[in-house]
């Protein structure tokens, strides 16, 4: 047991360490970040979408933006696609399972808004969806993948991928990339007082 222990703790070391030397990434993960302030400074809101662990996570980054990730702020328009039962039984049941997030997008999104999907897979369906309705409404896309990227990587603006196969070491870094962007988030608005 304490060698499982041990390797999970490392893999997510390991992961950690390969996303801090990895010059890219990070430039576009500032870059990203700074979208994100812009278009939140300019009243524009960040909607958010996922399933199991990843619906989570979305509704954590969702939470830090409307309270406080670390400064004091103004709470900020974020809403995540996977809290209203109401709807997502209603869609489930009318439309399909596959359609849940791409009918909230068409319903809440707006040109200059954003859309954070996250799959660990990078091949959920309905995220796919999703990032193909708030191209047509005019969004900016941000995916949060794992593994190869899978097809949601061709539908995003910018695309952050944890390259592995297990969902929890996945999971563990889109949470630090989300707490980054927040970060980020919060220094623009520090700095716009």
């Amino acid at each position: 047991m304490k060698s499982y222990i041990k390797n999970s703790i490392s893999e997510g070391i390991a992961l950690r360490n390969q996303l801090l030397q990895d010059e890219s990434t990070l430039q576009e993960l500032e870059a990203v970040g700074r979208l994100v302030g812009h278009a939140l400074l300019n009243g524009h809101k960040v909607l958010l979408c996922g399933n199991g662990g990843s619906a989570a996570d979305a509704q954590h980054i969702a939470a830090e933006f409307v309270g406080r990730f670390v400064t004091e702020r103004r709470g900020l328009p974020a809403i995540a696609l996977t809290t209203d039962t109401s709807i997502l039984t209603a869609v489930s049941n009318d439309y399909g399972y596959d359609r849940v997030f791409e009918r909230q997008v068409e319903a809440l999104g707006s040109a200059g808004d954003l859309l954070i999907g996250l799959s660990t897979s990078g091949n959920s369906a309905n995220v796919e969806r999703a990032l193909i309705q708030a191209k047509k409404q005019g969004m900016m896309t941000i995916a949060l993948l794992g593994r190869d990227g899978g097809r949601c990587k061709a539908l995003s603006d910018h695309s952050f991928i944890v390259p592995h196969q297990e969902a929890a070491r996945i999971q563990e870094l889109h949470i630090t990339i989300g707490h980054i962007l927040c970060g980020i988030v919060d220094n623009l608005f520090q700095a716009n007082r």
